[in-house]
This record gives C-alpha cells, structure tokens and sequence, in this order.
C-alpha cells in the first residue's frame, strides 16, 4: 500500500518532482504559499491543502511522509514549528530543500522530541532531472527511516544514503561548491579560448571526451555560448548555497580559498541578476574584462 504525501512548495523544483509523485501512483496531498502554484496539480490527482494543517491531518486524510522542497533553511524551520503541535509519531518529514548542516541537525532534534523521523534529502539536477526523474538525491538520517522513504526517493532520482542526519546536506554543499567553482571556470576558459582567437564552441566540443568533460561543460557550457540566463539553477540560490558552504567549512575548522572567491562573485551578482541562471557567471567575468565578450547573441535573462 502506497504511503499517503504531503508535498509542501511547488517551485520551479517542487512542481515536477510532486508530479513524478502522482504519476507513480502516490497519493498527495499539496501546500503552497501561493495557492495557483498547487492548483495547477489538481488535474494530476492532486488534493490541494488550504493550510499546513489540513496538508498533514485532515478528516480522511493522514499523511505518513512530509516532504518539504522550500526556498531556505529558515523557511524550512517555520513551517516544521507551524506543524509541530499537528505532527503524530511515526510520521517521517523530509526535507528536499538545500541548507545548512546546522540548520538539519537542529530540526531533526526537534522531531526526534515529537517521535517523528527527519531525514535530509537534497537534491541536484535542477528542473531537468526533476522532470526527468534523475535527481541525485543525498540522505542523511536514521538508516531504517531512510530504507522507509527509499521507495518514493526512488521515484524522483538516484537516492544514496550518506550517514547521520545533516550528512545529506553537507554532501549537497560539497556538489554546490564543485558545480559554483566548475562554472565559473568553464566561463574563463570559454572566454579565454575567444579571446585569443579560437571558435569557442569548438574548443568545447573538442574538450568534451578529455579530462574536462562534465556536465557543467555540457549544459552550462551551452548555455553561455546560447547566451541563455533563463533559470534553471539561479544565482540567489547559488549565491545562498556558497554561504552554507563557507558555513559549514568554519563548523569544520577548514579555510576553503576558492569557495571564497566563487561565493563573493555570486554575492556581487546578487545586486544585478539574482534570478538569472547561475551560468550568468560568465557576465560577471566579462565586467572584469572590459570588450571582452563570449559570442555576438543577444542576452536572455529573466525580465526584472
């Protein structure tokens, strides 16, 4: 029998990953701040909740898997106190959302008080993969809550458990600080290869195959060639995933230097493209180039 879901955020994330939910045969039970956003899944099996109260206990309704796919760890931390005095033991709460380490191991002590399991399982792969079913989802929590909750992780990617809880999110910031870093290095070394006088779609195609292949250079490599900002993965998001990143790194003891410069170039972004994709790194490269510019297309960028 089938566990009974209450979804909560239906973003640019949120949306498709509910949807793959639904067409696995799950039965779901949506919230959102905005209630439009949640409607738009009632054509697809959807019941829509008016509260949070109503998403997790409701006359004929009991849901035994909270999942929560929200904008922060501070966000994230509101709703689960909204929920508290609703929460029954034996429920499971995870959380999909990307945040803090700390801010995960505090919510699962707070849930492990009511007797309900907490497992933290960010994910990447943007909204391809969400719509794709291919995230790479990284769980951290109780092992046998988590063999609970890998039928419906499975739905939506490639699940791998990681260790005690906070570890799912620690291991989401180490793929954010490789993805923030790769970026902004595909973005130099696209630039670099116009600059001095190569094609750079064709140095791309002919790196593809090395050493460098990713798919940093497969899709966000594109995408800056394409000039195409639209979000995808956007700079606020990426900019909030670099400080949990330096976050984590200062609760370890460690100084990370490179993470430091990607996550200042982020920040300075925040002021003129916030929304945009987070490949828009490449337009903060070129401000510090001056008539240095990768292509002759025109910038596709999210309207204000």
């Amino acid at each position: 029998m089938r566990k009974n879901i209450a979804f909560l955020g239906i973003g640019l994330m949120g949306k498709p990953m509910a949807s793959r939910l639904l067409q696995a045969g799950y039965p779901i039970k949506i919230w959102n701040r905005t209630l439009s956003k949640a409607i738009s899944l009632q054509s697809d099996g959807a019941l829509i909740a008016n509260n949070l109260e109503s998403a997790v206990s409701d006359a004929g309704w009991h849901a035994d898997i909270i999942i929560t796919m929200l904008d922060s760890g501070p966000v994230v931390e509101q709703v689960i106190h909204q929920l508290l005095p609703f929460l029954k033991p034996g429920m499971t709460v995870v959380d999909m959302s990307s945040t803090r380490q700390s801010e995960a191991q505090k919510l699962h002590a707070l849930l492990q008080e009511q007797q309900v399991e907490f497992i933290d399982a960010p994910v990447s792969g943007g909204v391809i993969g969400a719509e794709a079913g291919t995230l790479a989802i990284m769980a951290g929590g109780n092992d046998v809550a988590y063999a609970e909750v890998l039928p419906v992780l499975s739905v939506l990617g490639r699940p791998v458990y990681v260790g005690a809880a906070g570890t799912g999110q620690l291991a989401k910031l180490c793929n954010q600080l490789i993805v923030g870093a790769t970026i902004n290095v595909v973005a130099e070394a696209l630039l670099l290869a116009q600059a001095g006088g190569a094609d750079p779609k064709a140095v791309r195609d002919a790196l593809r195959g090395g050493f460098a292949e990713s798919r940093i250079l497969e899709v966000h490599g594109k995408r800056m060639l394409e000039r195409a900002f639209l979000p995808g993965g956007q700079v606020k998001t990426q900019s909030k995933d670099m400080d949990n990143i330096l976050d984590a790194a200062l609760h370890a003891g460690l100084e990370l230097p490179i993470t430091r410069q990607v996550a200042e170039i982020y920040q300075q972004m925040l002021r003129t493209h916030p929304t945009a994709d987070h490949s828009a790194a490449l337009l903060a490269l070129e401000e510090r180039n001056p008539g240095k510019r990768l292509g002759i297309q025109q910038d596709q960028l999210p309207s204000a």
